[in-house]
């Protein structure tokens, strides 16, 4: 018998596809659909259709899902151990402190973001199965975007969205809007309450530069800074002095109708040891995927980072030393709580970058979907810096990934006794969850 096709010809039909099994890529689809084609016992054909891009996560799965100005927008939990209590509250905190509209630095758009919980609960309890939080999109304002329409805006999504897909929502960047980490930042919300329930864990994320504002390395005490003083100024800087001066450096740019960038600071305390696996998925690089995910982020570093060029080898390297109660402990962290790809239970601290944001009050030169030149004027909502807003979601991209680290080392390392000698058990911070 002849061997089944292994490709199929360029520009066929999807009808001629033969109910042999094989697997295919065909010229006719698009390019983030991949077709699966194979026979079932029953001798019918099975077609599956897989979209890249969207889901987040091995053991603790998030796919997000909506446009920015579309009916709304959320996500599907997948993998949350049960038993956990879980109400519409424990997200909207993270949620109001994400949403736009908080403060004179930012330009208003009119959204509660009031998120429901549409399935994976009983009784406020998590059952095991998928969690599916929606949140509508209630100020949409399309006409906002009618210029926009067959013009590409300087530096966002428009023209890669067409060249990769021949079609885009243009009201809000669609799926390339910021609204999009409404739903991240809802499984986050879960993710941190876990972790913390589990292990004490505790993830705090606040701005350390606004443009050429740049908060001294000494001003913050990484083991004892707290979200009240995250959150005692609308820039989320903890040094009062600096909040000022960035706040003001906002406020100009806002007024002249432009925009600038800035860095995130995050530190995670009590991570436990051995998350993060070696070579591919090392837990920096799971980090930096995650944070280089988010709108407008630029550049990711971990512990000391590109300054760690400047030091020497006997400067750079984190001594280890016994602590009182018998642990090995460094007396420094420039390697940022990860070595060798696994948490060495120091606290983990790392930085992104975010640009200025793209769409500013000004007019600039383009060109159009037929390829004409002219000179644009954005107009539509807009940050005039986006990082103050972008605090909650690094901490919620990073309690994603040690949710999922932490999910992941369990079935792996936790499954048979541990050698008490050099492990230890991932213990609960609080009584064991009825």
């Amino acid at each position: 018998m002849a061997a089944a096709p292994t490709s199929q010809a360029a520009g066929a039909p999807w009808s001629s596809l033969t109910s042999y099994g094989f697997h295919a890529l065909t010229d006719s689809a698009p390019a983030s659909v991949r077709f699966s084609v194979g026979r079932r016992r029953t001798g019918t054909a099975r077609l599956e259709v897989k979209a890249a891009g969207n889901i987040f996560g091995d053991y603790f799965q998030v796919a997000t899902y909506g446009e920015s100005h579309g009916g709304g927008v959320g996500c599907v939990i997948s993998g949350c151990p049960p038993r956990i209590p879980l109400t519409e509250e424990d997200m909207q905190a993270d949620l109001d402190r994400r949403r736009r509209g908080h403060s004179g630095i930012n330009t208003p758009r009119k959204e509660t973001d009031t998120c429901q919980i549409l399935s994976g609960t009983y009784e406020g309890m998590t059952t095991g199965t998928p969690i599916h939080v929606f949140v509508p999109n209630a100020d949409q304002r399309g006409r906002d975007y009618d210029d926009m329409t067959n013009a590409y805006r300087p530096s966002h999504a428009d023209l890669t969205y067409d060249l990769k897909y021949g079609v885009r929502s243009v009201q809000g960047g669609g799926r390339a809007s910021a609204r999009e980490t409404i739903g991240r930042v809802a499984a986050g919300a879960l993710a941190k309450k876990i972790l913390k329930l589990k292990s004490g864990v505790e993830i705090l994320a606040f701005v350390s530069k606004v443009h050429q504002v740049v908060l001294p390395e000494d001003a913050v005490d990484y083991e004892t800074v707290t979200l009240d003083q995250i959150e005692s100024n609308i820039c989320r800087c903890p040094d009062p002095e600096y909040a000022e001066k960035m706040i003001a450096a906002i406020d100009k740019v806002r007024v002249d109708g432009n925009s600038i960038g800035g860095v995130v600071t995050c530190i995670a305390r009590n991570v436990p040891r051995g998350l993060g696996t070696p070579v591919f998925d090392k837990l920096e690089a799971l980090l930096a995927k995650a944070m280089l995910s988010l709108p407008a982020s630029k550049g990711f570093e971990i512990g000391s980072g590109f300054a760690g060029t400047d030091l020497t080898g006997s400067e750079h390297n984190d001594e280890f030393y016994m602590d009182e109660a018998g642990n090995v402990r460094t007396r420094t962290n420039r390697s940022g709580g990860v070595q060798g790809g696994i948490s060495n239970g120091e606290t983990i601290y790392f930085k992104v970058a975010f640009k200025p944001t793209a769409t500013i009050a000004m007019k600039q030169n383009t060109v159009t979907r037929d390829h004409q030149a002219i000179e644009l004027w954005t107009g539509g909502l807009r940050d005039p810096c986006v990082v103050p807003r972008a605090v909650p979601m690094v901490e919620t991209m990073a309690s994603l990934v040690l949710m999922d680290q932490l999910m992941a080392h369990s079935a792996q390392c936790e499954m048979f006794p541990l050698n008490l000698a050099l492990q230890e058990p991932i213990g609960s911070s609080t009584p064991a969850l009825a």
